[in-house]
């Protein structure tokens, strides 16, 4: 009985001081994450840094700190947690990013997207397995057929996570949305090939196992995104009937929160794509649910989306900073650092040719299909896709842990050069061209402020009283302006012709455009029953109440 308390109090206490280490590691690292902050807030004006990159450089120095205080045993505060990422850091960043993004813009490129994002992640990813099989058969590393097409997948992620710390939608919006409409496809149809590879039968390489590949890739994509529209859809409806600000802007907020999140985990409980899920639900939830909610709410989600995904983006960043000096994996590879240096080498020129092999020719392709100059890609504009689609972050080293070490540690010599290798190129990619992508946008897309200001929207979205006035041969708001700021003349016909100048006019004689005739669509039947801007019904308690004593306390003064 002795002996049995014993043990147990011996057990008690251990328990103890395991979660005493536990709560010293997170109280550092959230110290950590206000640093990053802080520093990135005085670095703000500094047109080479950005956030990822000044986290990076925190998390890689405060490896180098616990590295020497634990005289050469650990390098990290926290665990790499595959599920971490997934599960509680990737589902705030896409849906804010889908919440936040200029709908009209990314629409607009849909096509050119789904071009890039689908088989351009493809193309990418026979050039990068071709090239592996190519470069590391001859090398000692103990790798099958299957490890090397996992390469490809993983390197052909290109992290959106990157991408959004490096364009601005604000002053590039062509750009930003084929650059990060392409991330979000690119992330969906890598974790599918990812997926793929682990269960695909090698031996039996055939027409119909292919066929079945890329129709499982269509059905993913197709169910994804249905399931983000209706789960937004429904939202919208939940708190356009109910009116839970008529008691608490709690719980507005509350159900969008979780409704957001729930689309994301009903994606993964079925085998779809979160990510595709999440980012279509927050821009029906954007057109539709937050307009619902009251002001208050507006305000509250706005921001509360995104601080969540600045602080998932930073933490991600923190942690591989650290994680790059993990002792372990280095020590595995410190007996033969030439090879280590040349996979690491090797992988990154395969980046670079594995997005340039698709960037260009595709862009040539979407080109032919486009009649007017302005919708065309130029030259400039392809360099700073390609330039900006480079770095790779935080899916490519979870997929890289999955492939190689399911614990997060390895003692196996060629799982530890490529998971080195991934968190190599990383660091490289991100450090490196995500310094130089600021400049290189600068000097070759330099942009006019009065324009920006023109193409730039607001939680007002008063840009939805000119977009009808959009013309045959312009499909942007920018388009609307001349270089002076004025409106500009549309040809239709080969007359030209005038654009209203009042809002009498616009709503008697609408130009006919895709958008117009989405917006009779959405006006007619969506609205209505969902809800959106214009389209609440005044209730006492309701989100619109509040605007209509404003406007009738305006007309008393």
């Amino acid at each position: 009985m002795g002996f049995g308390s014993a043990t147990m109090l011996e057990t008690a206490n251990t328990l103890s001081t395991s979660d005493h280490l536990s709560v010293i590691s997170i109280t550092l690292f959230v110290t950590l994450l206000c640093a990053c902050i802080v520093i990135g807030h005085l670095l703000e004006e500094n047109r080479w840094m950005n956030e990822s990159i000044t986290a990076l450089v925190i998390g890689v120095s405060t490896g180098v700190v616990i590295l020497l205080i634990s005289g050469g045993q650990s390098s990290r505060l926290l665990v790499f947690s595959e599920d971490l990422f997934f599960i509680y850091l990737l589902p705030p960043i896409i849906f804010n990013a889908g919440f936040q993004v200029k709908k009209k813009q990314f629409f607009r490129n849909f096509s050119t997207i789904i071009l890039f994002g689908a088989l351009g992640t493809l193309i990418s990813f026979i050039v990068i397995s071709l090239g592996a099989i190519a470069a590391f058969r001859n090398l000692d590393i103990g790798l099958a057929i299957g490890d090397y097409l996992a390469i490809g997948a993983i390197f052909a992620a290109t992290d959106s996570v990157c991408t959004l710390q490096v364009l601005s939608q604000d002053e590039t919006p062509l750009l930003y949305s084929l650059v990060f409409g392409e991330g979000v496809v690119n992330d969906a149809t890598s974790v599918v090939l990812f997926n793929a590879v682990q269960n695909f039968d090698l031996s039996h390489i055939n027409t119909a196992v292919v066929l079945k590949l890329v129709g499982n890739f269509f059905y993913l994509f197709i169910t994804s995104t249905l399931l983000g529209v209706v789960t937004g859809l429904l939202s919208a409806y939940v708190i356009k009937k109910l009116y839970f600000g008529r008691h608490s802007t709690d719980r507005e907020v509350a159900i969008m929160i979780l409704m957001s999140y729930l689309s994301y985990m009903l994606a993964e409980l079925f085998y779809l794509s979160g990510i595709l899920t999440v980012f279509f639900c927050g821009i029906v939830m954007s057109h539709y649910t937050w307009h619902n909610v009251t002001e208050n709410s507006r305000v509250t989600t706005k921001h509360t989306f995104a601080t969540l995904s600045f602080v998932a983006e930073i933490f991600i960043f923190l942690y591989v900073g650290m994680d790059a000096l993990d002792i372990e994996k280095w020590r595995v590879v410190s007996s033969s650092p030439k090879t280590s240096v040349f996979v690491s080498s090797s992988l990154l020129v395969l980046v670079l040719v594995g997005r340039a092999a698709f960037v260009f020719p595709l862009s040539f392709l979407s080109n032919l299909t486009k009649k007017h100059q302005h919708e065309k890609i130029s030259f400039k504009q392809q360099i700073t896709i390609w330039w900006a689609g480079l770095m790779r972050g935080a899916v490519s080293m979870a997929l890289a842990y999955n492939q190689f070490s399911k614990t997060g540690h390895t003692q196996e010599r060629g799982n530890a050069i490529f998971i080195t290798s991934t968190i190599t190129v990383v660091l490289f990619s991100t450090v490196v061209f995500g310094l130089m992508t600021k400049p290189l946008v600068r000097y070759l897309l330099p942009s006019s402020k009065q324009l920006s200001r023109m193409i730039s929207s607001d939680s007002n979205a008063a840009n939805s009283f000119v977009v009808p006035l959009l013309g045959e041969g312009q499909d942007s708001i920018a388009e609307l302006f001349n270089e002076n700021g004025r409106p500009s003349e549309a040809r239709e016909g080969g007359r030209t012709v005038g654009r209203p100048s009042s809002l009498r006019m616009l709503l008697t004689t609408p130009t006919r455009t895709v958008h117009y005739y989405w917006r009779k669509f959405d006006n007619a039947f969506m609205r209505p029953v969902f809800g959106g801007r214009g389209f609440v019904p005044y209730v006492p308690g309701s989100p619109t109440e509040q605007s209509v004593r404003n406007h009738e306390e305006e007309a008393k003064q």
